[in-house]
């Protein structure tokens, strides 16, 4: 029998982003500065309560995951949990954000787990930069852990949050990591959500254009690069490619294939607001068996299909109601 994961509007909700934590090794200023408070880890989701979402989900349709944070290799057993994620029934492709701090002693084990593809947070090549954006003098431990990624055969991203006045200047040279090495940089146009609203938005077409006149030879790559809705581009001698996502500028709504697990068990079904499930609140009912936990959570996630809206607003930033920080939300 076949399933039915489209939305009203028809689209096809295959991904899963999961937040495993709150916590994170770095205070990114745009994400979580210092001082930040965090959550109890009772509010957080157990490794078995995110199993049988998993697990319930794929039954819905569900058959790819995104494990994001916080910074999720900052939680103990991420690397297990990943793979026993990946082992369930109809789960295809499983690949993870990080900030990329612990990702090089972590990354034989990810790989183990069957992980395909790692995204690596760098917004800046210059180490003083990197210290003042992050908090901490950890540069040369992430442009490691990027180049071990790409040599272990994963499939690499590099992600960079674009804050007009700060990195602006570096986007040729940050671009210049895809023309000498197998890895895919990303532009980011800062979204405003929790500290992102604090950033001056560069849009990602003035990038482009700057590109261009650096790279003219830079033309669309059509070829897949994973599960999000970045649009490519590569020169002929380019080894990696370059991608943008425009979440503000240049709106992919209509082909949004996802849903948003928050570490504290809501499910969120668009980034932009506030609307979300507690499933946290399913699985901690004593009163209900394994069964009819798991029949809450299907129902769950076809009563989101429901309710997932036509698209975001985050060229009005009146009209979003989203008003945690990005870290609470899941990256």
């Amino acid at each position: 029998m076949s399933i039915d994961n489209r939305d009203k509007q028809g689209r096809k909700i295959d991904y899963l982003r999961i937040s495993i934590t709150d916590r994170c090794n770095l205070r990114c200023c745009y994400c979580m500065p210092k001082g930040i408070e965090l959550l109890e880890m009772s509010d957080i989701l157990s490794f078995e309560e995110i199993e049988s979402i998993v697990r319930a989900f794929a039954k819905e349709g569900i058959t790819r995951l995104k494990i994001t944070g916080g910074e999720p290799l900052v939680r103990l057993g991420c690397e297990e949990l990943t793979a026993r994620l990946k082992a369930t029934a109809g789960i295809e492709d499983i690949t993870i954000t990080t900030n990329g701090v612990l990702l090089e002693d972590k990354l034989e084990a990810l790989k183990a787990a069957g992980v395909s593809g790692i995204n690596i947070s760098l917004d800046t090549l210059d180490r003083e930069k990197y210290k003042r954006i992050t908090g901490f003098d950890k540069l040369n431990k992430v442009l490691s852990a990027v180049d071990a990624a790409i040599a272990s055969g994963i499939n690499t991203k590099i992600n960079t949050a674009v804050m007009k006045g700060i990195n602006t200047d570096e986007i040729p040279e940050l671009a210049r990591l895809a023309r000498d090495k197998n890895v895919c940089v990303r532009f980011i146009e800062m979204m405003p959500i929790g500290y992102g609203t604090q950033f001056k938005y560069a849009d990602n077409s003035e990038v482009l254009s700057l590109l261009k006149r650096e790279y003219p030879g830079l033309k669309p790559d059509c070829e897949r690069h994973g599960n999000g809705p970045a649009v490519y581009y590569r020169a002929e001698d380019f080894k990696g490619s370059i991608g943008f996502i425009s979440a503000v500028s240049g709106k992919f709504c209509e082909s949004c294939n996802r849903m948003r697990l928050t570490s504290t068990g809501v499910l969120k079904y668009c980034l932009c607001f506030e609307d979300g499930k507690d499933l946290r609140k399913i699985l901690r009912d004593k009163s209900l068996s394994e069964e009819l936990k798991e029949e809450r959570l299907r129902e769950s996630f076809r009563e989101a299909l429901s309710k997932k809206p036509v698209e975001h607003c985050f060229e009005d930033r009146d009209r979003i109601s989203e008003t945690k920080e990005m870290f609470r939300i899941g990256g």
